[in-house]
């Protein structure tokens, strides 16, 4: 299985638009608020730090090249190409790899999963806005990537977030301008069931390690300039305590 087309060139026309400059695409926050944040939760949890890391929808790559700086050996993968063309451009000294992966395609996984051994896996607001009939074969693939020895850190949009972006897409002044795009491009994010999330990684067989919440800080202000953060979960898994 692999994601629809429609699907793919969502994200690839999203990324070929998207304006260069670190900080104007949406979720494109600093790392020191999005990636640093959540790996002082994850790394207590590494049963072996010394695994290759993947950073599993690394869009334009600023958290990825946060990650080469505190791992030896990481990959930045995405689904859209052109997202993959602003990472390497941002990053010329090459501190990390990028890979182009449809991580909903079991041979996909496979094949990465055998050039890396198993690794530790980054996956920050993919799964709420995959297609629904793609969210179990992409948590199959986490767990495909992770094999025996590594950790998953997924951190996803709660049920609550839901009724914030449709409120600011309503708003009578329209969505903002970087919350726009992503409707127009038609990957608005999904619901996912607050639930539904560990039933996905549990039923790729995956144990939760560790769990809980914490704003998801945008780059996005509301029009009294309040930065946008929004709520989320986030848990650890791997194939065993």
């Amino acid at each position: 299985m692999s994601v629809n087309s429609r699907y793919r060139g969502a994200w690839e026309g999203f990324w070929r638009e998207a304006p260069a400059e670190q900080g104007e695409v949406l979720w494109d926050a600093a790392p020191a608020v999005t990636a640093g944040v959540h790996l002082a939760l994850f790394e207590p949890h590494l049963a072996a730090a010394d695994l290759p890391f993947v950073d599993l929808g690394c869009g334009n790559g600023t958290q990825t090249r946060y990650f080469a700086d505190r791992f030896p050996r990481v990959v930045g993968t995405d689904l859209a190409a052109p997202a993959l063309d602003r990472a390497r451009d941002a990053d010329p000294a090459g501190v990390a790899r990028y890979r182009l992966l449809d991580a909903t395609d079991k041979a996909e996984t496979e094949v990465l999963h055998a050039e890396l051994g198993d690794a530790n896996v980054y996956m920050r607001g993919v799964l709420h806005q995959a297609e629904p009939d793609d969210r179990q074969p992409l948590a199959d693939g986490l767990a495909t990537l992770v094999g025996e020895r590594g950790r998953v850190f997924l951190v996803e949009l709660a049920e609550a977030a839901g009724s914030i972006l449709r409120g600011l897409a309503q708003s009578a002044d329209g969505p903002p301008p970087k919350l726009a795009p992503v409707f127009r491009h038609g990957i608005a994010p999904g619901e996912v069931a607050d639930a539904a999330v560990p039933g996905y990684v549990r039923a790729a067989g995956l144990t939760v390690l560790a769990s809980g919440e914490l704003p998801l800080v945008t780059t996005e202000h509301l029009p009294d300039g309040t930065l946008i953060e929004l709520p989320s979960k986030w848990l650890v898994a791997g194939r065993s305590g």
